[in-house]
């Protein structure tokens, strides 16, 4: 199906007593909608190409800029963290009429996508967690605001960038080049902080595990040392590692990404019961 039948439009909302205004593409079709969720520095332009796939031919599908993120607007970017941006997809999808989905969630969408899911499970019909953090070792970005303090939002991003850009990682020049375009740098504090105290605190590996239904986990093959590999393989996680490729599958090798996706998504459509 062609990308003319993707359409941009902008959702309002007030999350938290926060307007927000949330820059959108969607597209309707049959069957059960596909929700994407954008990893930190990236936007919902990652899954536009979803329209060109001919593996998801018809299938609905939602994604948005997150809030401090892409065309989106936030009136308070300090509010900005995870439980913020859960509450958003909520009001989100409330606002788009989405009930029961497929969800795919990258990096901080990833992590986004776990606490939406631990929340409403019965709502999600299968989740694809693209290094999503699940332990305290996925905090290789976010701890950074640890790591490399600075009291200016703006300068703290600029050496984030550098830093990304001279990474020995596929696609981390070309991640770390958009990322000033693609991200207010007053909302990078309260992100990445929740990131790491949920990462280090919020028991996000027996959440994973916890929830009732087709879970996969997507990395990138230079990240196949994570050491909780095993234990998520052991505990009925199915393991998708793509090769050439980093912390961005959708830049280094989106291919095989959607291949994985779709080949997930069919075979949890076909479980008994749903």
């Amino acid at each position: 199906m062609p990308i003319e039948a993707a359409a941009g439009h902008e959702l309002p909302l007030v999350v938290d007593g926060t307007d927000v205004r949330l820059s959108c593409i969607s597209r309707e079709g049959e069957g059960l909608p596909l929700v994407f969720l954008h990893g930190f520095g990236s936007t919902k332009e990652d899954y536009a190409d979803i329209a060109h796939h001919p593996a998801f031919a018809g299938r609905p599908f939602f994604a948005y800029d997150a809030p401090g993120c892409g065309e989106s607007h936030c009136a308070g970017l300090s509010k900005v963290s995870i439980p913020f941006l859960v509450e958003t997809a909520l009001s989100a999808l409330a606002g788009h009429g989405i009930e029961r989905f497929h969800l795919v969630g990258h990096s901080m969408g990833g992590l986004t996508s776990m606490m939406l899911a631990h929340g409403a499970p019965d709502r999600i019909a299968s989740f694809a967690n693209i290094e999503g953090n699940v332990a305290p070792e996925d905090c290789f970005l976010s701890r950074q605001i640890f790591h490399y303090p600075n009291n200016d939002p703006k300068l703290f991003l600029e050496a984030f960038i550098a830093r990304n850009w001279a990474a020995p990682y596929y696609s981390s020049p070309l991640y770390a080049t958009t990322v000033r375009y693609k991200v207010r740098a007053e909302a990078v504090r309260g992100i990445f902080e929740s990131m790491v105290d949920l990462s280090d605190h919020g028991d996000l590996m027996d959440k994973f595990l916890g929830l009732p239904l087709p879970r996969m986990f997507m990395y990138g093959e230079q990240n196949n040392t994570l050491s909780y590999l095993p234990h998520l393989a052991a505990n009925g996680v199915e393991l998708a590692e793509i090769p050439f490729s980093g912390h961005f599958p959708m830049y280094s090798n989106a291919p095989e990404m959607w291949r994985r996706i779709a080949d997930f998504q069919r075979r949890a459509e076909a479980r008994p019961g749903d």
